[in-house]
């Protein structure tokens, strides 16, 4: 069944397919449709979930992670502040390996004071131990919600996920989305089983201390599980094309890659952007190409380092800053050139920062700024480079 959906309604979509037995909400800007939505689904019944609407960003997580802790699967969304006022709990999930989804609404953090979309928030909790993706659009952020369970859930990586959706770009517009039947999505998603509960028959100890020698072993185990969620990922995908039909392309997505000479590395909503207009490029002799991280975390290492291995020159475009710095996609891009000695020149295009518009033009004169070379870090719109 096919419906005109917002990206917020799409993940909803998704969720209810997922059947979570507890959804803890807390509302913000510009998350809160989808709460609202799975608040609707419940009361009439679509869903049957625990709805708890909690007084905070920290207790729904804290809620979440409660669920999680009693064997039962678990969905929260925030954005923004909100993520940064859970921020405590992050780690705490991920810790303790609770398998929990969110939907984090990417937006701009104070000050100045700003809802609109950029990806400073989620980028900044890079490390905290969850799963990373970026969706393109309202179909990928269905699907996403679907299969995010089914990658977190795994005893291989038994890692919470946070599902990353552009504020108002993609959160707050529509288009036709292809929603699958219960009886699919029951075929892909099992019910949620875990030996990580809480269990009067068979007592232990949960969410506890550990000294230097043991508290060492738990977070290279986590590592281990973050790392084990790339295959995963893969195995995931092959399993939802079987059933539902859509390919996904695992923690990166490639375009006219294979003979480029130059190529943008981006995440999220622009990506359709860069992809017209490396096509407009093409048109005009310029072999260039694009590649979409899908996942921050784990970090695409082999994916990138192939993809740029031939190319003369790459540029990152975020809509993030790491401040005295560069940003944080262009410092994780490079890492993994360097690891497989790769020799071409890169450069960082930083802008859409507090929701301000990147332009067709914009995508172009990165492009072009790199044929010629450039400032390592640049600011779209701003100064005097070669960019400006």
């Amino acid at each position: 069944m096919k419906k005109f959906l917002s990206g917020n309604e799409a993940f909803a979509e998704g969720i209810r397919l997922a059947r979570p037995e507890v959804i803890s909400a807390y509302p913000i800007t510009p998350q809160t449709i989808v709460v609202e939505r799975l608040s609707e689904m419940v009361e009439n019944g679509s869903l049957k979930s625990e709805y708890v609407h909690v007084e905070s960003e920290h207790s729904a997580l804290s809620c979440a992670m409660g669920a999680s802790a009693a064997g039962a699967r678990a969905f929260t969304a925030t954005s923004s502040q909100g993520l940064l006022y859970m921020a405590e709990c992050l780690y705490y999930a991920s810790g303790g390996r609770f398998p929990i989804v969110m939907m984090n609404a990417d937006r701009s953090t104070a000050l100045p004071w700003n809802i609109y979309g950029d990806q400073r928030d989620s980028l900044s909790q890079l490390d905290s131990g969850w799963i990373q993706s970026y969706a393109e659009n309202a179909q990928e952020a269905l699907d996403l919600a679907l299969m995010s369970y089914r990658i977190a859930e795994d005893k291989r990586v038994s890692t919470p996920y946070m599902a990353n959706l552009d504020g108002f770009v993609l959160t707050h517009t529509y288009e036709k989305v292809d929603i699958p039947t219960e009886e699919q999505a029951d075929r892909f998603l099992p019910a949620y089983e875990t030996d990580n509960r809480i269990d009067f028959d068979s007592p232990k100890n949960m969410a506890f201390s550990a000294g230097p020698e043991t508290n060492y072993i738990f977070k290279y185990r986590a590592h281990e599980g973050m790392l084990a969620a790339s295959d995963v990922i893969k195995e995931t995908e092959d399993e939802f094309e079987k059933i539902f039909g859509r390919r996904y392309t695992g923690l990166t997505e490639n375009y006219l890659t294979d003979d480029a000479d130059y190529i943008i590395v981006t995440l999220g909503s622009i990506a359709g952007l860069c992809r017209k207009t490396a096509d407009r490029l093409r048109e005009q002799g310029i072999r260039a190409g694009v590649v979409r991280i899908r996942y921050m975390r784990p970090f695409p290492n082999e994916e990138i380092a192939e993809a740029l291995s031939r190319v003369k020159a790459y540029a990152v475009l975020e809509k993030d800053i790491s401040f005295g710095n560069e940003g944080t996609v262009f410092t994780n891009v490079n890492s993994a050139v360097k690891k497989e000695n790769g020799k071409a020149e890169g450069y960082n295009f930083i802008g859409g920062l507090g929701g301000r518009n990147i332009s067709a033009s914009d995508i172009e004169t990165i492009f072009k700024s790199i044929i010629k070379g450039t400032d390592r870090v640049n600011f779209i719109g701003i100064g005097d480079g070669n960019n400006g």
